[in-house]
């Protein structure tokens, strides 16, 4: 163990002196403050000299210039395992839902910054389809194990919605393990989602790890990799298929912004942090399958102003397999989900995993969908009557498509009152077959 001493402080950020051996980063260490409880610094980063830039993770108060300071040689554990099913932890893993801390020498504990071993020759021998329930997931953009789906909007949009949907319809259909990293959103749909759980009998499958938006940036920084870190111990240790969900992929962005700015870290040219790029990607990483199991991840991610062309928007979309646009244009006309059908995309939407069926009746849909946005402008000026009767016919069958994937969300009948509704993907190909053929 090697001694220091606090030399300065700034908000969140402690700079301690140690004479002797350093801390390495991603340490935690302690400050003696005389308290029952020292307070935890995590180790940043080393400058020349013996000096330690710590994270108050916390937001504990109670450090002085001149305390001490010690090495423990430990990163930032969290207990995993089956004890941790049911319950919400903070980034920490320690519980938010007012039961016991999750404690005892049997406990498992994992350092979340320390990476699994990678694999090199691993590929899915077969690509399986997961039905959702949602039309315009389940044709537009396939739910395939081990892959990557984003939701892509602005706020207000829907996109914490389709999220709990999503749990819903897949946790009702035996879908395995579930994990949910509430990265940086509202206390009030984490509570939401923890409600919904409950009443559908559903916390006994599902990890939840919660940072929100009252938490100080460290913890909505390492939240989602506590989460994942959680989610690698079922899928290696437990050869289980995990299905991750997090809400919201932006904030975890913003939150390594916010501690690049109390830092002094001068930015990239787009203004996010210098490592930002790097970040992302060691974390999207991590959300991905190898011989042990597969971990299917869904992730929201948050436009903002509406401007998709946002650096961050586009570095995260890069990262994944389908991405499912929601538009504000959209959602003002009453559509709900409230989908971009002509911006939403999916590189699995492939003869060899959907079949030629559903591909060949995507690329007929996505025609006439196109069609339709080019008629718009045309009929805003001299009318639909002036069309010819092959655009009307074609105008005609868009107008049902879009109809058609319109959808009652399970998770909102005690809000408005209208049931629910769940659609297999053979009734989702039949019902465009009506339509198009």
């Amino acid at each position: 163990m090697s001694i220091g001493y606090v030399v300065s402080i700034k908000d969140l950020v402690v700079r301690a002196q140690f004479d002797e051996e350093c801390p390495r980063i991603g340490e935690m260490i302690k400050v003696e403050n005389n308290s029952e409880k020292p307070t935890e610094l995590l180790v940043d980063h080393l400058q020349p000299g013996g000096i330690a830039f710590c994270l108050n993770v916390r937001s504990d108060r109670n450090i002085e210039k001149g305390m001490a300071v010690s090495t423990t040689g430990l990163g930032v554990e969290i207990p995993i395992g089956d004890p941790t099913i049911g319950r919400i932890l903070d980034a920490l893993g320690d519980p938010l839902d007012g039961q016991p801390a999750i404690t005892g020498d049997n406990i498992q504990k994992k350092d979340i910054l320390k990476l699994p071993p990678r694999s090199t020759d691993f590929s899915m021998s077969k690509e399986e389809i997961l039905e959702t329930g949602i039309k315009v997931i389940d044709f537009f953009t396939p739910f395939v194990k081990g892959r990557k789906i984003g939701i892509i909007g602005g706020a207000g949009v829907g996109k914490t919605v389709l999220t709990m949907e999503l749990i819903n319809n897949i946790a009702q259909s035996g879908g395995g393990l579930s994990f949910f990293a509430g990265i940086g959103e509202r206390i009030r749909e984490g509570h939401e989602l923890w409600d919904t759980l409950r009443e559908n009998d559903l916390l006994k499958n599902t990890c939840m790890f919660f940072g929100q938006m009252n938490e100080n940036p460290v913890q909505r920084a390492l939240i989602g990799i506590s989460a994942v870190a959680g989610a690698e111990h079922f899928r290696d240790k437990q050869n289980k298929d995990v299905l991750f969900f997090a809400d919201n992929m932006y904030r975890f962005v913003q939150a390594s912004n916010e501690l690049s700015t109390i830092l002094d870290q001068v930015p990239n040219e787009g203004g996010y942090e210098a490592a930002i790029f790097s970040d992302v990607k060691t974390l999207q990483d991590r959300l991905s399958s190898n011989e042990n199991g597969s971990i299917t991840s869904v992730q929201t991610i948050y436009v903002p102003a509406d401007d998709l062309s946002d650096p961050a928007v586009q570095m995260i979309q890069h990262e994944l397999d389908s991405t499912i646009v929601l538009s504000r244009k959209i959602a003002e006309q009453g559509i709900r989900p409230a989908v971009d059908l002509n911006q939403t995309s999916s590189s699995l939407l492939t003869p060899d995993i959907v079949g030629d069926r559903h591909y060949m009746l995507s690329v007929q849909v996505m025609a006439l969908l196109q069609k339709y946005e080019s008629l718009r402008g045309i009929i805003a000026i001299i009318g639909e009557n002036e069309l010819s009767p092959a655009d009307r016919a074609d105008y005609a069958k868009a107008k049902k498509l879009i109809k058609n994937f319109t959808q009652n969300m399970n998770v909102m009948t005690k809000h408005n009152g209208i049931e629910g509704e769940f659609y297999t993907r053979e009734q989702t190909l039949q019902s465009i077959e009506e339509i198009i053929v």
